[in-house]
């Protein structure tokens, strides 16, 4: 790929987070030794759209990796077959679907990582209490809550502008909160310090910042995604799970002196990614987007039309999928921190390993179908021609 600025020429190592993603990892093989019950389906696919007559069972005792809410949505996907059956074969069944997106050897890394996490919010003293649960009126703009809370596409299209097909940037957040986070982060990371904590960095490419789920905003952060996100990617994003979405990772980065300066291009380990700058004064530091990908295409040329620098404002947010390969351009001056949530659906996932067509969402794989149309038309043309030509001789 020809790249056109100093923030794009890629070495090995950025060659390799393109083809992973930023944190990105093959699927593990298939678990064994599942119950019998489960095995009987294990061959079956999710549905691709929920049964919405069918009541899930309740697996608030449920304790894991996942949250008892991710059991209960996915309940909705299962096969018709498994639907009415204990509910252990079922969890089981979820389960081994949900394991297969941890990457080869992290079980023990998540088990440290839980172990770390607990440790932290035993221990912690939040500086900003109201951050911790959902105040939807003082976190986010009146136009933004507006918007969402009327739900229809109208309503939120009216608030965003779509600068290149698939990446919408609005006003979101409200100063305060923006600032509030900001405190937050950084009283969490002098209080690391103090303790010697080895701080948990947001993923592979980012050597600052930190996870906002490990210091005691999961909750919070799951109703961000649950109830501002998803409505809108359901509409925008349906063709990648954009209305399925049931777990996050959410973090926040800091770029400027002393910090991260750039990141390198690469895609992220999610369907859907919102991405909010929270301040503060800095220059520099745009978001350079060059087209959505699938992993067959992820280094492939950028065409012309897919070519944007997105410029940071605090408090405003840009929402793109995963697979938008993107990266960050240097933040010459100042201090930049922003807030990431990656948004996954394990249906989405789930269903793709049996698609071999992404052209409905990879510019890549939208070409290649229109070239074949083409070339179809054209043939069909030509035999239609010479058809009529030798009639006439």
């Amino acid at each position: 790929m020809t790249l056109d600025g100093p923030a794009e020429r890629r070495d090995e190592g950025q060659q390799a987070a393109m083809a992973n993603g930023n944190g990105m990892a093959p699927l593990p093989p298939r678990m064994s030794g599942m119950p019998s019950g489960a095995a009987l389906h294990s061959d079956q696919r999710l549905r691709l759209h929920p049964n919405t007559e069918h009541e899930p069972q309740d697996y608030t005792d449920v304790r894991g990796e996942y949250a008892p809410a991710v059991y209960s949505a996915l309940e909705l996907h299962l096969p018709p077959s498994l639907l009415e059956a204990d509910r252990d074969d079922k969890l089981q069944f979820m389960q081994n679907i949900l394991s297969r997106y941890w990457p080869r050897g992290e079980r023990n890394k998540v088990q440290r990582h839980k172990e770390y996490r607990q440790k932290i919010l035993h221990l912690y003293k939040p500086l900003h209490e109201e951050l911790y649960s959902m105040h939807a009126s003082a976190f986010f703009l009146p136009t933004f809550l507006e918007a969402v809370r009327t739900n229809t596409k109208e309503s939120i299209a009216s608030i965003m502008a779509e600068p290149i097909p698939g990446v919408f940037s609005f006003p979101m957040l409200q100063p305060k909160f923006c600032d509030m986070l900001f405190e937050e982060v950084d009283n969490f990371e002098s209080w690391v310090h103090a303790m010697k904590f080895k701080i948990m960095r947001p993923n592979t490419m980012n050597k600052y910042g930190a996870v906002l789920d490990d210091f005691g905003l999961e909750t919070m952060l799951n109703d961000f995604m649950e109830k501002f996100i998803t409505p809108i990617s359901k509409v925008f994003y349906p063709e990648v799970g954009g209305g399925t979405l049931d777990s996050h990772h959410a973090f926040v980065v800091e770029y400027g002196k002393d910090r991260d300066v750039e990141l390198g291009f690469h895609v992220d380990d999610s369907e859907v990614t919102l991405n909010v700058c929270l301040g503060k004064q800095f220059s520099g530091g745009q978001l350079y987007f060059r087209g959505v990908r699938c992993e067959n295409h992820v280094n492939s040329e950028a065409q012309q039309e897919e070519i944007y620098d997105y410029p940071h404002v605090p408090g405003w947010a840009v929402l793109h999928r995963g697979r938008h390969r993107h990266g960050a351009r240097p933040t010459s001056s100042g201090l930049r921190m922003n807030l990431l949530l990656w948004c996954r659906s394990s249906v989405f996932r789930e269903m793709k390993k049996y698609q071999t067509d992404f052209s409905n969402w990879c510019g890549e794989c939208q070409r290649e179908k229109t070239e074949r149309q083409t070339q179809s038309v054209k043939a069909t043309k030509l035999a239609f021609l010479r058809g009529v030509g030798g009639a006439m001789i």
